[in-house]
């Protein structure tokens, strides 16, 4: 029996899969790496490596970075470089302009980043952009300030809806909890299952989804 063998456009497709993944991957990283040595440019003449090696070392702004961050970090744990942080952010909340972007930035991002924080450590399930169609989204807290003297009567929590492929843009939502499903899912997961426009689809560990309190 006589093995087909494949057409050259199923090759050509073949190697467009196997070729395309690593040919992105590699663009990506070099954009980071790229940008990231851009940070050299903040050290003295003098000191700039092609002055001190006569040559150009791609990827060294990566390392220098994330030795300046791990310094920082190392610093801010003692009671010395506490003070120091504190004293140098009075400073910039002092200054017009600076000050109120500086603070809601900080705020924005110790939001984000903290470990003890709620923020976008949930994957759900809302009804957008109409009711008869559902999206994956992440919480990001509850409703604060006014906004929650006008939103009684119910318990209300904050979503953020991504776009697809890129979810670093989307939508704030304010959604009853009631309507909102809590996913069975990693946030990690939801994020592939976003940007890959639902090919790459996420594995059923449960047949239920947590029916607990989000906040």
């Amino acid at each position: 029996m006589s093995v087909k063998k494949p057409a050259l456009k199923t090759i050509f497709l073949t190697g467009l899969l196997v070729l395309v993944p690593f040919a992105i991957t590699l663009w990506v990283l070099g954009l980071i790496i790229g940008l990231m040595d851009q940070t050299l440019l903040l050290l003295p003449d003098k000191w700039q490596p092609v002055r001190l090696i006569g040559m150009r070392v791609p990827g060294l702004g990566v390392i220098v970075t994330l030795a300046f961050v791990f310094l920082v970090g190392l610093l801010s744990h003692n009671f010395i470089g506490q003070k120091l942080v504190l004293w140098w952010e009075a400073i910039l909340i002092r200054i017009p302009v600076v000050g109120p972007l500086y603070g809601s930035v900080k705020q924005v991002s110790d939001t984000l980043l903290s470990s003890s924080g709620e923020a976008f450590r949930r994957a759900l399930l809302v009804r957008y952009p109409h009711g008869d169609s559902w999206t994956i989204a992440f919480l990001t807290g509850a409703p604060r300030g006014d906004i929650v003297n006008h939103l009684q009567g119910d318990d209300y929590v904050s979503v953020y809806v991504p776009t697809t492929p890129n979810p670093t843009s989307g939508f704030f939502l304010m959604m009853k909890a009631s309507d909102v499903i809590e996913l069975n899912m990693s946030v990690d997961v939801a994020l592939k299952y976003i940007v890959s426009m639902g090919v790459v689809a996420p594995v059923n560990n449960s047949r239920h989804s947590h029916t607990g309190p989000l906040l």
